[in-house]
């Protein structure tokens, strides 16, 4: 008889049975029932939450490129200011170089000028005179001083714009500069996706970092630096306009005083030649007067060498006629005659004397006037060549140096003047 090898456990009942099966089936329905309500709500979940990750990274994206473009907006702004203020800055020194290469003509013209009144120094006693070119030429001199401290105030307004506009333009560099490497931050920012291999999770990446500004800030401060730069290149263009201005101004001044001197000189060296004309036709006819006196000296001693010659005569009877015997010695008519021609004689010889005397004299004062007519000549021969000598050291204001071979170079502060330029009075 077989036997059982285990003991046999509690024995259920069907109806446990059954409820038992009934509880299970019970049990997977509501599970399933509850999984699913989990599926649908994950399932919506996802959807809401992908949609709502989808639109939150094309609103970014979006934001991103209006940032782009407004970012890209100004640097192109800062650009063209940047181009504009290149262009000034390149126009301005320009212009300020032709104001200092102005000044360094206004130098020859001073020193032209100086030369002319160093050579009239050189005149000689009456024709050391203040006259009108002497006048004219401390004119020039003041005027060419007056350009000079003009144009040297223009060329320092210059130099101070052309620091203002390299200190803008540096502010417009540096917000360029700027501008540049956020627009490639944020285009990289834009090229950013899922896939991306250079993404990960940043320590965190909310927060506001030092040094953050408002939008409103930023945006002042670009309008800022173009408004600064407006305004800078504005006051360049008005000055570069009063630095060429002022070079007119100052060369027709300058010109105008060069005309008037030249003219006094002309004036004065056509004066100088009529007074040597007249002094000339004096000392040719004082040369005549001269001989003519001369000669009438020689005929005066002449008349008084033969008057004298007739007195010695007429001395001579009277003396022998002294020797007469006895009542031979009377006086007759004869007697008075001689005694009468003695005395004619000697008030004539006298006379005579007296005119010789007074035409030495005469003589002699026409040596002296002579003498000083000469003397007049040789002053105002003088002078006349160094106002030729002005006029041929004026050349070098309207002659090309190189082609300027001065006959005379007594000052030596024009002896090195440049010779690569033509220089023209400025």
């Amino acid at each position: 008889m077989a036997s059982l090898s285990v003991k046999p456990g509690q024995r259920f009942t069907l109806p446990d049975w059954q409820n038992n099966s009934l509880l299970i089936s019970a049990d997977a329905e509501q599970q399933r029932f509850n999984s699913h309500q989990v599926r649908q709500e994950g399932r919506a979940l996802r959807n809401e939450t992908g949609n709502q990750a989808r639109w939150d990274e094309h609103n970014s994206r979006t934001h991103l490129k209006d940032r782009i473009v407004n970012v890209d907006r100004w640097r192109e702004t800062l650009a063209r200011c940047i181009t504009e203020i290149d262009a000034e800055i390149d126009a301005l020194t320009k212009v300020k170089e032709a104001a200092e290469n102005a000044i360094q003509a206004k130098n020859l013209c001073l020193d032209v000028a100086i030369e002319c009144l160093t050579f009239r120094e050189s005149r000689r006693d009456i024709d050391v005179v203040r006259d009108p070119v002497e006048e004219e030429l401390h004119k020039e001199v003041k005027v060419i001083e007056k350009t000079k401290k003009e144009l040297q105030q223009r060329v320092d307004d210059a130099f101070k714009q052309l620091c203002l506009l390299k200190e803008a333009r540096q502010q417009l560099s540096c917000d360029h500069r700027h501008k540049v490497e956020a627009l490639e931050l944020d285009r990289q920012c834009v090229s950013f996706n899922p896939t991306s291999g250079n993404i990960s999770f940043k320590v965190n990446p909310t927060r506001i970092p030092d040094g953050t500004t408002a939008l409103l800030e930023w945006e002042q401060n670009s309008q800022y630096n173009k408004d600064h730069a407006d305004a800078e290149l504005r006051a360049s263009v008005d000055l570069r306009g009063a630095i060429t201005l002022c070079i007119a101004q100052t060369n027709n001044e300058l010109d105008a005083q060069r005309i008037a001197t030249e003219f006094a000189l002309r004036k004065r060296m056509r004066d100088m030649e009529g007074a040597l004309s007249e002094l000339r036709w004096q000392e040719q006819n004082t040369l005549q007067e001269i001989a003519e006196v001369e000669e009438e000296i020689r005929q005066l001693e002449e008349d008084i060498r033969k008057r004298t010659l007739d007195l010695k005569v007429a001395h001579t009877r009277l003396e022998t006629r002294t020797y007469r015997p006895h009542k031979e010695l009377c006086r007759d008519q004869a007697q008075f005659g001689l005694t009468d021609e003695v005395q004619q004689l000697e008030e004539t010889i006298r006379a005579l004397q007296q005119k010789r005397t007074e035409t030495q004299d005469a003589l002699d004062a026409l040596y002296r006037q002579l003498h000083r007519i000469r003397t007049d000549i040789g002053y105002k021969t003088n002078s006349l060549q160094l106002d030729n000598k002005c006029m041929d050291t004026r050349k070098k204001l309207v002659v090309p140096v190189e082609k300027f071979d001065p006959e005379v170079d007594a000052v030596s502060r024009t002896r090195n003047l440049p010779r690569n330029e033509q220089l023209e009075l400025a």
